[in-house]
Order: C-alpha cells, then sequence, then structure tokens
C-alpha cells in the first residue's frame, strides 16, 4: 500500500514532476516503457537512512520529492557533510556495488528507484540513458569544484549567499522558471543542516541570514519560506556573476 507521499507522487513516467531533469530525460515512448518495468518508489521519513557507505547497493535512482545528504563518517566518529541530493538528482553508481556515502533524508523524501542490473543492462542498450547519465555526472564534477571553492576561499556571509542561490536555480530549473530577478522557494534545509554542509557555527548562520533579510537580500516568512527579490542581488553577495562564476 503506498503511502501518503508515495500517492502524491505521478506514477507514469510522462507525469513525473522531474522527468526534464532525471535519468530519462532523453528517453522515447518506448525506452520509458522498459523503464517502467524495472522501476518502483521508495518513500523515507524526515531522519532516516536511505544506504550507509558500505553497504551494498542493489539499486540506483532518483529523488523525486524531497532533499537527501550525503555524509561521510570519519574514524574517530566525526561526520562531514559532502553533498545535497535535490530533486532529479541520481543516487548510486552503475557498475559500483557497494555504496560510497552516508545517504539520510533530510526532508521527507521519495525516490524513483530501478533494479541495478537491470538498469545497469538497460544503459548497454539506451545510448539516451548513458549520455544522460554521464552529462549529469559531468555536471556534478563541476559542481563539486564550485563547491571547493565557496568552503575554501569565500566568507560566511558569501558561504551562505552561495548555497541559497545554488537551491533557488535548481528550484526554478525543475519548476521551468527562469533564474533571474525575483525568485520564492521553501529552504530545504534547517540552519544547523546548513551550518554543518557549509563548515559553520550555528550562530554564523543565524546571524548572516538575519544581516542579509536586514539588507534586503532576501526576505523570509517563518525560516524556511525564502524570497529573493532580485536574483542578482543575491549572486552579487555570492561573490559570483549572473553565470555562475566568480567576480573578476
Amino acid at each position: 500500500m503506498l503511502t501518503q507521499s508515495l500517492k502524491s507522487v505521478p506514477q507514469e513516467c510522462g507525469d513525473c514532476p522531474i522527468r526534464h531533469r532525471a535519468v530519462c530525460a532523453r528517453c522515447d515512448a518506448d525506452e520509458l516503457m522498459s523503464l517502467e518495468e524495472i522501476k518502483y518508489y521508495r518513500s523515507f521519513e524526515a531522519g532516516q537512512p536511505v544506504i550507509w557507505a558500505g553497504d551494498r547497493m542493489d539499486f540506483v535512482g532518483s529523488v523525486v520529492e524531497g532533499v537527501a545528504t550525503l555524509t561521510q563518517t570519519m574514524e574517530d566518529g566525526r561526520t562531514q557533510m559532502v553533498g545535497l541530493l535535490l530533486p532529479s538528482d541520481f543516487v548510486g553508481r552503475p557498475g559500483r556495488s557497494g555504496a560510497a556515502y552516508n545517504v539520510t533524508a533530510t526532508t521527507d523524501l521519495v525516490m524513483c528507484c530501478f533494479r541495478r542490473k537491470p538498469f545497469e543492462d538497460m544503459m548497454e542498450r539506451t545510448p539516451h540513458i548513458a549520455q544522460r547519465l554521464l552529462q549529469m555526472t559531468l555536471d556534478e564534477l563541476d559542481a563539486a569544484r564550485e563547491w571547493m571553492l565557496v568552503l575554501g576561499r569565500k566568507t560566511a556571509r558569501e558561504k551562505i549567499a552561495s548555497l541559497l542561490a545554488i537551491i533557488a536555480r535548481r528550484d526554478a530549473a525543475l519548476n521551468l522558471l527562469p533564474s533571474e530577478g525575483k525568485l520564492v522557494f521553501d529552504l530545504p534545509l534547517t540552519r544547523e543542516a546548513m551550518a554543518d554542509y557549509l563548515g559553520l557555527t550555528l550562530e554564523t548562520v543565524s546571524r548572516q541570514i538575519s544581516a542579509l533579510k536586514k539588507d534586503g537580500v532576501i526576505e523570509l516568512q517563518g525560516k524556511r519560506h525564502v524570497t529573493v527579490p532580485d536574483f542578482d542581488r543575491l549572486l552579487e553577495e555570492a561573490g559570483d556573476d549572473s553565470d555562475g562564476g566568480m567576480l573578476d
């Protein structure tokens, strides 16, 4: 029996809200039909683990709703958040049977999953899937390199603005909206999670968000509903230009 969160997700691939950005984005009708035969949905409550690093991973899949975190635990027990999984992001690696990182649902999460071996077989027969997965992997590499810059060279204010800009862009892309002018979105992370991800203290995160709000860069309704009156202004605060690169 489907949970309430699963009931809200269209079961047909053609109606999927992440269809235009997911690994199946380039698939034709026959390819989607083949994917339908090996897919299934899974839901996770906020805080629930999806997979632990080192565990056997018999599935791959895409985030349909919600947000998950990628974390790595060091030998002394310390844990570092190393990535965010937002809607349309791909989880798992074809050809790799074990999970490289802990994956944990940050919010209530719905995933569209494929059994790993049938998915690997389909990749060999379906260039559209292999090509799209390669593109997504290269985009992920670019994002990781950008995040190295955020963590290593930016000020606390720029880090907060950068994270808000990344989330705003992704939300706009998922909703087929232009990432310019006024943007409105719900922040998927608590301030504690933001602090962990950015390598800042909770007090610093709260102080910088309040400063961005005071300066009119963002507007807040509650702690999670964010309005960005002028996206270019937010990019300036992040130290980026309108294309997402660093300002000279």
